[in-house]
């Protein structure tokens, strides 16, 4: 492993040792066929969505992501700071930045890119590995998705540039600076290498924050991918929540920065930024 890796200390073992309910075994067993039948579908389609007009692409992923989310008991809450979140509804018009901004989140699961998806679609940067999930890996290699092998750090100048291009082409492009999953009670840092796309292509940065709770109120850790998790073993704690909320707060957009003494402070600023806005709303 890569000693610039970035890692986080959350396990399954120390992360999630409160038990959320929980649904029967045939409502899990039907949400898992539900999220098959979901998954299935994106691969079928995927490239025939690929060649629609950018405006009913996004439509449709908006759809999918939000079918593919509530097929496993996710009740998604999109919203901008100050009004509630409406359940399914996308993100109104105007809250958040057109064309070619680098999206950031906090990270906690996979649920994180499909939850992203539902309120603004755009490309997503993911480690290699996940090009070997069960189907899913297919599924997003072909919608697109810039991948950063993190073991080679040699690697990263080349995926800023193609992250750059993407944004200079007018799309969105959503990353995860924190470099690695965290449990949801804790978070990292916002690791300044790829701000430096938005800061080569003069794109600003939409900071998001993601949030899981149960229907009660209650925080939970149950959607997080950490540590050694595996998506299988991950994937069956999810369908198995009862109640599960994620609350999906879209912050407002940080312009591109102003003539900094070097590159290297102007993406450490949008860093400092972004992260900033993301703890903010917690």
């Amino acid at each position: 492993m890569s000693a610039w890796l970035p890692t986080a200390p959350c396990r399954p073992e120390t992360c999630l040792g409160e038990r959320a309910p929980e649904v029967s075994h045939l409502r899990r067993a039907l949400r898992l066929t539900a999220c098959l039948t979901a998954v299935l579908a994106g691969v079928v389609l995927c490239l025939p969505v690929r060649l629609l007009p950018y405006g009913a692409r996004d439509r449709l992923i908006r759809l999918w992501a939000r079918v593919l989310l509530r097929s496993l008991g996710v009740t998604v809450h999109l919203g901008t700071p100050g009004t509630p979140g409406i359940p399914g509804v996308p993100v109104p018009s105007g809250a958040v930045g057109a064309g070619g901004a680098l999206v950031v989140a906090n990270h906690v699961s996979w649920l994180d890119i499909p939850l992203l998806a539902a309120g603004r679609p755009g490309r997503s940067l993911a480690k290699t590995e996940v090009r070997q999930w069960p189907v899913l890996g297919h599924l997003v290699a072909w919608g697109g998705t810039v991948f950063l092998d993190r073991d080679r750090l040699r690697a990263l100048p080349d995926t800023v540039a193609t992250v750059a291009e993407v944004l200079r082409s007018g799309h969105p492009v959503i990353v995860f600076p924190e470099g690695s999953t965290w449990c949801g009670r804790e978070s990292g840092r916002f690791r300044p290498a790829l701000f430096q796309a938005a800061v080569e292509a003069g794109a600003s940065v939409q900071p998001v924050t993601i949030r899981y709770r149960l229907a009660d109120g209650r925080p939970t850790s149950a959607p997080a991918f950490v540590g050694d998790d595996g998506l299988l073993t991950s994937l069956a704690r999810v369908v198995a929540v009862r109640g599960l909320v994620a609350d999906v707060t879209f912050l407002p957009p940080i312009p591109p920065p102003g003539p900094q003494p070097t590159r290297a402070g102007a993406r450490r600023e949008l860093a400092r930024a972004a992260q900033a806005a993301v703890e903010g709303i917690h």
